[in-house]
């Protein structure tokens, strides 16, 4: 059965390694377990219009990691491989995440809630600086939400893509 997921990106990250967990955690990460598909927007630059992508991808989850591997797909069949491998260890969660087109950016972060909350270390310069922000949102049953968000150098406000 293919679940639904949307993708927010503004340039591109994903996940790392555990040892004690409450089941909670065990249950949270294994509810992302499957096969995804949906759509969303990228903005390849702050400063860009918005670009309609349709993505699809795995995912694989153990009692302390998540994997993500796919491909994005946009205007005139442009495509770019999206993955992300994260493991936890206890609360906190690291890894690596390959979708920006930089190179392996590196991520860390906690979840809150339904929501894996990352700080993105990107390989090289996005937007004039290496950092960002991404959230890998559990929605329901069957969905999924994947949102990164960046600094726009010129005015520092938060900028993410238009859903």
């Amino acid at each position: 059965m293919m679940k639904r997921v949307t993708v927010i990106f503004l340039s591109a990250a994903v996940l790392s390694y555990g040892a004690v967990l409450h089941a909670g955690e065990i249950e949270f990460l294994k509810s992302m377990n499957g096969s995804w598909r949906g759509n969303g927007t990228v903005k390849i630059r702050v400063n860009s219009l918005p670009l309609n992508i349709s993505c699809k991808f795995t995912s694989g989850a153990t009692d302390t990691s998540l994997t993500l591997a796919g491909k994005c797909t946009g205007f005139m069949g442009l495509s770019r491989a999206i993955g992300a491998d994260i493991r936890t260890n206890g609360s906190t969660y690291t890894g690596s995440y390959v979708g920006a087109g930089t190179g392996i950016a590196g991520v860390n972060g906690k979840r809150s809630g339904n929501a894996i909350k990352l700080a993105i270390r990107w390989a090289k310069d996005v937007n004039g600086d290496r950092s960002a922000r991404m959230t890998i949102e559990k929605i329901g049953s069957d969905g999924m939400r994947l949102t990164t968000v960046d600094t726009d150098p010129r005015t520092g406000k938060s900028v993410s893509p238009a859903r």
